[in-house]
């Protein structure tokens, strides 16, 4: 039985994301806030008759997430996808937003990459994958929402760090960049999530850690 844990998981991408690999024959975990929030998920994946369950993992506190993603670990004894799907909106402009701002958003959309990679490698096989939830943002900010570029470059730069890492003992990492608007044209959550899913089931042979969908 292979496992997706989706962190930052929520109605949109990431339960569309889930919903692939759920067909593909994946048990799903998706983590999100709170409990409460997660589960709901999980049950209309249930309701379809794949495997699922909800948990909750607070993104601004390593330790934490490092808790939940050894929880799922030790629970399924693998995690096959690691899929990373938080970003923080924050409306604040360079003039607005102060630094305890952009380091509480920069962790929870970036930074608790590494905590959740770090404690889930035991748990990482050859042919694993981490697959991380870009944006066009990362290029072209919004300056009204400069927190969130500032995000998606970071979180860009280090799935590129992770790939490297991981890729001698076959598992590897990618970031796939959606240059449009969430919910507009080819940009739908199930058309997002396709792109998302194709990206990580990729043959390993001239992988890349960028991947860029247009629409």
């Amino acid at each position: 039985m292979t496992v997706l844990l989706v962190l930052g998981a929520g109605p949109g991408v990431g339960l569309s994301v889930a919903r692939l690999f759920a067909a593909d024959g994946f048990t799903t975990v998706l983590a999100c806030r709170y409990p409460e929030e997660a589960e709901p998920l999980a049950e209309q994946l249930r309701e379809q008759g794949f495997e699922a369950e909800g948990v909750g993992v607070d993104l601004r506190d390593p330790a934490d997430v490092a808790s939940v993603v050894t929880g799922v670990g030790e629970r399924h004894g693998r995690i096959d996808v690691l899929h990373f799907n938080p970003s923080v909106f924050r409306e604040a402009d360079p003039l607005r937003l102060t630094v305890a701002e952009l380091i509480e958003d920069v962790t929870v959309g970036a930074g608790a990459l590494l905590p959740a990679v770090q404690a889930a490698r035991p748990f990482l096989s050859d042919g694993a994958r981490v697959l991380v939830t870009g944006s066009a943002a990362a290029d072209k900010p919004w300056h009204r929402a400069a927190s969130l570029g500032v995000q998606k470059a970071a979180v860009r730069n280090l799935v590129t760090s992770v790939d490297a890492t991981l890729a001698p003992e076959g598992i590897r990492a990618v970031a796939v960049q959606i240059n449009g608007v969430l919910g507009e044209g080819a940009f739908t959550r199930d058309r997002v999530a396709e792109a998302l899913y194709t990206a990580a089931t990729r043959p390993a042979e001239g992988w890349t850690p960028h991947v860029a969908y247009d629409g």
